[in-house]
């Protein structure tokens, strides 16, 4: 089964959030994630074995038409992508594209996979490994209530100091919003991360 994954979607899109908002960008969703969050927008990822299997090879053609159709990268996201072994989808992925490879994870497993740009959005009740807090490039924290700033003030002090700090407001609570307006506004070392697909009713 190492030739193959198992996949959500794939889709043609704009970057919705984080560092690279409103950028194109190709997406390789993922099946399977053991980490449980409550407020997660695509909990139909979770179960692996509910999603088709797919050939690497398949993916990286995928990625390949996305790139001549206008996409600047690749996004590998989930579910939980570093649940599955990313070697050869990556190494695949970059021959073929000649573009930047970008990982959206929890950090809850080791990395596997080469990539150019790792979001690490790191979860309270299942903290990341210190490994992709060493190695990722943007550490953006979904922020419910207080307990998860200092959360996120924890992680930020474990990160190298030219990582992109960014919080994200849980779409669902206005609360939570204004939390992290008020915690970027008095914390310049913060931007505010805001999902502009949600807004736009893209994908």
């Amino acid at each position: 089964m190492s030739d193959t994954l198992p996949v959500v979607e794939t889709f043609h899109s704009l970057q919705g959030e984080g560092h690279h908002t409103g950028r194109s960008a190709f997406f390789i969703r993922l099946a399977g994630c053991t980490v449980g969050c409550p407020w997660c927008d695509t909990k139909h990822s979770w179960p692996e074995q509910a999603h088709p299997r797919r050939h690497i090879t398949e993916l990286i053609e995928d990625a390949a038409h996305a790139v001549e159709a206008g996409a600047e990268f690749t996004v590998i996201t989930g579910g939980e992508p570093l649940h599955h072994n990313l070697e050869a989808l990556t190494n695949g992925v970059r021959e073929a594209t000649r573009q930047p490879l970008h990982l959206e994870t929890s950090g809850v497993d080791s990395l596997s996979g080469h990539f150019d740009w790792i979001t690490l959005s790191p979860k309270r009740h299942r903290p990341p490994q210190q490994e992709l807090l060493e190695q990722c490039h943007e550490l953006k924290v979904v922020i419910q209530d207080n307990a998860d700033l200092v959360f996120a003030e924890a992680m930020a002090e474990r990160v190298k100091t030219d990582v992109k700090l960014l919080l994200q407001a849980e779409w669902s609570r206005a609360t939570a919003q204004q939390l992290v307006i008020q915690r970027t506004k008095k914390s310049p070392r913060w931007r505010l991360s805001h999902q502009m697909h949600k807004s736009l009713g893209i994908r």
